[in-house]
């Protein structure tokens, strides 16, 4: 018998790469950038057939919580829990694996961003499957891989080695392979040497483990956040440990206190479609085009302007006239209208705003 399959969903993070419609208390996760569902509603939605509503723990912060309880009605309530303090990704993970180390010490683990786009989801479900078989047969940390598309200087690589052989999950198994290294975000330069040597996967932050493994790796690389989950996992103490010491969790990435760390990693090439949506520029390819290169999310008319982004929230009508390579983005309180190659200083831009703008 397998074992029963968790999932948590890491879904805090700020708003500024997609301000206006973005805000503290409304990140990308909560925005409706490429279908009628919010981001995070699609996850949870890929979700459905492959791990039950009652195993899914959804983690946000304190300025978040309201907005995602408030999208997610039907989601059990208890389930959706807010981070009192920001701290970095290995102790929202050993958070996560405090929850379902309470529940049941035989499971497996799959932790998974919910700002991620990916359309296929029987391919997904079928990858996940074969990370999970993986992390249940050897033992190892299991990570996703994403196959690049361009030489990104965006993302972290993961280095791949020698193929590994696991009982088949199904039909559609991917490819599985040793890690040899974790590779930070690259210059330009060296990305297309990653690209070009062909072993290079992106790092998508997507893990399958079996509890008891990830357990064992954070009691051997950081006993703080070891005695941490042994507190919080502990019979009705969950609440209490989380209010008063989560706060004092160190601020460290998963990868970084973990994975770069570990003796026994593997690779699972997802068998996917996947898009990070991670700028205004990479939501465009998912609007309509007109024959200029404009992308708009509403009607737009057009006269002597190419290659414009436009965005309206309330799907008003605008006109551009004369203008070239720009970003308009329309909401109900702000406007922005910016050079699309400057896209990457909005985050800088929001920390010039109002509180009440940000």
């Amino acid at each position: 018998m397998s074992p029963s399959i968790y999932a948590l969903i890491l879904a805090g993070g700020s708003g500024e790469r997609f301000w206006p419609l973005s805000r503290r208390t409304r990140p990308k996760q909560l925005l409706q950038l490429v279908s009628e569902k919010t981001l995070l509603e699609e996850t949870v939605t890929r979700l459905q057939g492959f791990v039950p509503l009652e195993r899914i723990l959804i983690l946000t912060n304190v300025e978040q919580e309201a907005s995602v309880r408030a999208l997610l009605t039907d989601f059990p309530r208890e389930n959706i829990v807010a981070e009192p303090a920001k701290r970095d990704t290995a102790a929202a993970v050993a958070l996560g694996a405090g929850w379902v180390a309470a529940r049941d010490h035989m499971a497996t683990m799959v932790v998974l961003p919910a700002d991620h786009v990916i359309k296929d989801t029987a391919a997904f479900q079928a990858t996940l499957q074969t990370a999970a078989t993986a992390a249940e047969e050897t033992g190892a940390l299991v990570t996703i891989g994403i196959k690049p598309t361009w030489a990104c200087p965006g993302f972290g690589y993961i280095e791949m080695g020698e193929p590994v052989k696991v009982r088949p999950a199904s039909k559609r198994a991917a490819a599985i392979h040793h890690v040899l290294r974790f590779r930070e975000k690259p210059s330009s330069d060296l990305a297309e040497t990653f690209v070009s040597k062909g072993n290079f996967r992106w790092n998508a932050g997507m893990f399958v483990w079996s509890v008891a493994t990830v357990l064992g790796e954070f009691n051997r690389h950081t006993p703080e956040l070891a005695n941490f989950i042994a507190q919080v996992s502990a019979p009705d103490r969950f609440e209490k440990t989380l209010r008063d010491k989560f706060g004092d969790l160190p601020k460290i990435s998963f990868d970084y206190a973990i994975m770069e760390k570990a003796d026994r990693v593997l690779v699972v090439e997802a068998g996917f479609d996947w898009d990070d949506v991670g700028s205004w520029q990479a939501v465009a390819s998912y609007f309509r085009n007109d024959e200029e290169g404009n992308a708009a999310n509403c009607d737009i008319t057009a006269v002597d302007s190419s290659n414009n982004i436009v965005f309206d929230q309330d799907g008003t009508k605008i006109a551009l006239l004369g203008v070239h390579n720009l970003i308009v983005v329309r909401t109900g309180d702000a406007l922005l209208v910016c050079h699309r190659h400057q896209a990457e200083k909005i985050k800088g831009l929001v920390g010039k705003l109002a509180p009440e703008l940000q």
